[in-house]
């Protein structure tokens, strides 16, 4: 059934329904679904609402599949493959409440997304499926999503089996589906990417049309073929938020689209499923900072930390906090600013602080300072006597 034949058959048992009312909440259920959803599943919850019973279509399938011969339409898939990401478990509400996880399995042939429902996405929270495992997934049925890629649905009557550990062997480690980031175009649509982390302009805030808040942040990310800009959204944002420069960052089902500038960018939304990997911490020495750096650092507070309000130049009015900061070979200025300066508020002269993703910049007297991003993570370590 297509999703017209959905919205018809809604539309002739509700006669005082529109189909712009139905128009209007499935863009509402895109919305909460975030891009786990497409057009039909989300259509097919508005029915149950409006209490319209949508069939199943009925082409059958019992044997096991393999994930690149999965068309919309079955409704008794078995599917065999090694779990390679989990998401948690989300709710949604109306007539019929209910919640959902997902996964994303792998086979000789691709990754395939899969939508647990209800009782089902209980294996999820209960921390029953580990990744690695091989699974076999018994009486699903398929759908596309809103881009078109099938997805296999896993309902009250589907089963889910996990397999031997001596089984996964048959199927290949997530590597063999990562596309490298120099062959990436805007035909590329949902790929596997891996890299190392070069930078990140830090965690914004936006106002939505709809005025709801959003979140973005954007990583250049990087590998042996080339480097690619990823536009990260929402939760995913505030996922990352601490995401450490020269860590390892493995994105699966990212989004690849054209640029502003006619380039390329890999775009993480809600349907993104993101491994970090984070490299082992190394510390820049006071004396050798250099302007525009990404750095850490760790030293001791020499100076009594002042902390007042500023106005900045969006007329937006923010805490800032200033410290002088010694190692070894140099000391320098700290500006701490907004969450970072509440978070250092009982900072005190003679405490060991080590600040992470901080970034090195030039004074208004020449000389080297650094300032906190909406990414710096601050740990003040163990006091020592002061020195003054």
């Amino acid at each position: 059934m297509t999703i017209q034949d959905i919205i018809q058959k809604i539309l002739a048992e509700n006669p005082d329904v529109t189909q712009e009312q139905i128009l209007v909440k499935l863009r509402d259920e895109r919305n909460r679904a975030g891009g786990l959803l497409g057009d039909e599943t989300l259509l097919r919850l508005i029915a149950a609402r409006y209490g319209v019973k949508v069939e199943q279509n009925g082409i059958t399938n019992n044997g096991i599949l393999a994930s690149n011969r999965l068309f919309a339409g079955l409704n008794d898939v078995t599917v065999e493959g090694r779990l390679i990401a989990v998401s948690p478990v989300r709710t949604f509400e109306g007539e019929k409440p209910g919640r959902y996880a997902t996964l994303m399995i792998a086979d000789n042939d691709g990754i395939l997304r899969v939508v647990l429902w209800n009782d089902k996405a209980n294996l999820v929270e209960s921390s029953e499926l580990d990744i690695g495992q091989t699974l076999r997934l018994v009486h699903g049925y398929t759908r596309a999503d809103r881009y078109g890629k099938m997805e296999l649905h896993l309902g009250g009557k589907s089963k889910i089996e996990v397999k031997p550990p001596e089984k996964t062997g048959k199927y290949p480690e997530t590597e063999k589906f990562t596309t490298k980031i120099g062959s990436l175009n805007t035909s590329s649509g949902a790929v596997q990417i891996s890299g190392k982390v070069k930078g990140t302009s830090g965690l914004t805030t936006f106002t939505r049309s709809n005025e709801a808040d959003g979140k973005v942040m954007r990583i250049t990310l990087t590998d042996d073929t080339g480097q690619v800009t990823a536009v990260v959204w929402n939760e995913k944002a505030t996922e990352l938020e601490t995401l450490k420069i020269n860590s390892h960052l493995h994105l699966i089902n990212a989004r690849v689209k054209e640029a502003q500038d006619g380039g390329i960018e890999v775009h993480v939304d809600s349907s993104t499923y993101i491994n970090v990997q984070n490299a082992p911490l190394k510390l820049t020495k006071i004396d050798s900072l250099t302007e525009n750096q990404t750095v850490s650092v760790q030293g001791t507070v020499v100076t009594a930390p002042q902390i007042r309000e500023v106005t900045t130049g969006k007329g937006e009015n923010v805490k800032l906090m200033t410290f002088i900061l010694k190692d070894d070979r140099g000391s320098v200025r700290v500006s701490a600013w907004r969450q970072q300066a509440d978070e250092l508020k009982t900072l005190k002269i003679g405490d060991e602080l080590l600040l992470e993703n901080v970034i090195a910049r030039m004074g208004f007297e020449g000389k080297i300072e650094i300032s906190t991003r909406s990414g710096t993570v601050a740990s003040i370590k163990t006091h020592v006597s002061q020195l003054f």
